[in-house]
């Protein structure tokens, strides 16, 4: 499993495109993650980052230096100052780029090319609206920008199976897919990667990872933040496209997969892709969706909107290992708490030898692997001993990971840089493939094509009754079993 370290040799000398450089992702995590790689040392010996914006938006050179060292100091973790700052500084231009009139784009990265010299690689980062992916993708193939260059695309990959072909297809006339990186910043994480290294690395896990030990399994992403005044992209796109599809599913890949040949790209987003291959049609009869109270009040909203903020679905693994297994998968707005979390249920003992098992709480739920995604994250393993004292009383104990105890946390990278330091290096590892994101969305199809309504739930809860029926007669970890995480930030 690789960690998060400078890899033997850097990646080699490039110029980074970066379309959507004025926009709120490139301010919160592009800027910033660049800095801390080149802080890291894990940056290119010679390198350079060409800023695009439509001419609308166009700066100048001096202007996007000010733009950057403001995103450093108001999202980045090192000053932007002094001589370290000042090199990185150093690598910045500006080029708009409207598809009528790329020039000023094509000077400026002519110009990076020159600085660095030689022959150095090209990456585009597509950070920009989904509706514009196709028009960049046709410019870059027009203006010979894609020649030999790799490209990273942002989330949404389409918005249904039609839309994720048609993209593929358009991306695929100017790019071939092993130059293609669909950017999931989830799949970035240390502790998402860690799950393959907690199955694969260890017996004492891998052999119990299947259906004869596991009852079920739930990844719940819950967050407390509303839409923060995204209305008009979240009325497009709704929980299930922005997070269901593109991360949750992402992450039960990762769960479900088969033992790779090796952790190479290919072996590894095959098995991931296989999974994909076996996952049954979501029903929509096992799907609520829920809106929060209020979200129809906010600007941009339609009074009558059907679009759901909350998502809990049941799904399954048509396969020898999990045949039978529900997965039950949950994120939504405006609920009782933040958090990214994994749980294996494991199944009770054949044999019950002790008849006074509470049938609440903690101790009724039994065996559990926790898996906290978040960062720095933890594992967690939850199981029943005797209660001190004269009488065989159970109660739930726990054994603990925290990484934020084990290792230094000062060089760790987050998604966004991880990635993009892959993406550099070009290895598709821990990036989607094209036949990956169709076949999840042919998976959703009968979902999208009959959607049942939304059902209301209060701001601070933990969505409609509905989900408690969905999962029975199991229960949601979150917060059930929750209260004594580490590191939760449970009251």
């Amino acid at each position: 499993m690789k960690a998060a370290q400078t890899p033997q040799e850097p990646p080699d000398d490039h110029v980074v495109v970066l379309f959507g450089a004025t926009g709120d992702l490139a301010r919160r995590k592009l800027l910033p993650g660049l800095y801390r790689l080149d802080r890291a040392g894990l940056m290119p010996r010679r390198f350079r980052i060409v800023g695009s914006a439509p001419a609308a938006s166009a700066l100048t050179d001096e202007e996007f230096r000010a733009h950057a060292r403001d995103a450093v100091r108001e999202f980045g973790t090192g000053e932007a100052t002094g001589p370290q700052w000042e090199a990185f500084e150093a690598t910045l231009s500006f080029g708009a780029a409207d598809p009528e009139d790329p020039q000023p784009l094509l000077d400026a990265v002519g110009a990076a090319e020159r600085a660095v010299g030689g022959g150095p690689r090209r990456l585009c980062h597509l950070a920009v609206p989904p509706s514009a992916f196709a028009s960049v993708v046709a410019m870059l193939g027009r203006t010979g920008l894609a020649d030999g260059a790799r490209v990273i695309i942002e989330k949404p990959f389409g918005t249904d199976l039609a839309s994720a072909r048609a993209l593929n297809e358009t991306v695929h006339a100017v790019f071939d897919e092993s130059r293609v990186f669909r950017i999931d910043h989830f799949l970035g994480k240390e502790s998402v990667d860690n799950i393959l290294a907690l199955r694969f690395a260890n017996g004492l896990f891998e052999p119990v990872w299947n259906r004869e030990h596991i009852s079920h399994v739930q990844i719940d992403v819950p967050e407390t933040i509303g839409i923060e005044g995204r209305a008009g992209f979240f009325e497009e796109t709704g929980t299930f496209r922005d997070m269901v599809v593109t991360h949750l599913f992402q992450v039960l890949g990762f769960v479900a997969m088969e033992p790779p040949a090796s952790l190479g790209a290919q072996d590894l987003r095959e098995e991931k892709t296989r999974v994909f291959r076996a996952m049954e049609p979501l029903d929509p009869a096992h799907v609520v969706r829920g809106q929060y109270a209020g979200y129809r009040a906010e600007p941009g909203v339609d009074p009558h909107s059907d679009t759901e903020t909350f998502v809990a679905l049941r799904t399954g693994i048509d396969n020898p290992r999990w045949a039978g297994v529900p997965f039950h998968l949950r994120s939504g707005k405006s609920l009782g708490q933040r958090r990214q979390v994994v749980s294996l249920h494991f199944r009770r003992p054949p044999l019950e030898l002790f008849p006074d098992r509470p049938r609440t709480g903690p101790a009724a739920h039994g065996n559990a692997l926790v898996v906290d995604f978040d960062d720095p994250g933890w594992i967690a393993a939850r199981f029943l001993v005797k209660e001190p004292g004269p009488a065989m009383r159970l109660c739930p104990a726990r054994m603990d990971f925290r990484y934020a105890d084990s290792f230094r946390q000062q060089h760790g990278l987050e998604g966004y840089e991880r990635l993009i330091l892959d993406a550099m290096l070009g290895d598709q590892a821990l990036f989607t493939r094209a036949d990956g994101i169709e076949r999840l969305w042919e998976v959703s199809d009968p979902l999208l094509r009959n959607p049942r309504p939304v059902q209301p739930y209060a701001a601070g809860s933990w969505g409609p009754a509905a989900a408690e029926e969905l999962i029975a007669p199991h229960h949601w970890y979150l917060p059930d079993m929750a209260a004594d995480d580490p590191g939760s930030g449970t009251p």
